[in-house]
């Protein structure tokens, strides 16, 4: 009924069906992803993210294996990483030192450059 043989359906002959429905599928380049809960907060380093939008409602599927930390303590970066005077938290600066495994004033150099950004100074930095 559905093709025979039990192997699925082709990838391009599914993408044509997803078209046919109003479904667009797109690949999204993720550095990381972050699932924050009361308890802990999930970490996808690298993950492979695939953004569905069927009509108007989008859906997002992560692949990859999540590493459990402590709530709060992933930080994706932003805005709100650097205070109204523009000093870098010295909290964010142990936790890039930390996880880049360089000196806190690499650190606060490389968080400097990135406007605060946690991930792209760990980036930089490795």
């Amino acid at each position: 009924m559905f093709g025979g043989g039990g192997g699925g359906l082709n990838p391009r002959k599914m993408e044509q069906m997803m078209q046919q429905m109003g479904i667009d599928v797109d690949d999204i380049d993720a550095e990381e992803v972050i699932i924050r809960t009361e308890e802990y907060d999930l970490v996808f380093g690298d993950p492979e993210v695939t953004k569905m939008d069927a009509r108007g409602q989008e859906t997002y599927q992560i692949i990859g294996s999540p590493e459990e930390v402590e709530a709060g303590s992933a930080d994706a970066g932003g805005e709100d990483d650097v205070d109204a005077a523009g000093a870098i938290p010295d909290d964010d600066v142990e936790l890039v030192a930390t996880r880049a495994d360089v000196s806190e004033d690499e650190a606060r150099a490389a968080l400097e450059d990135n406007d605060g950004d946690l991930a792209a100074a760990i980036g930089d930095l490795e």
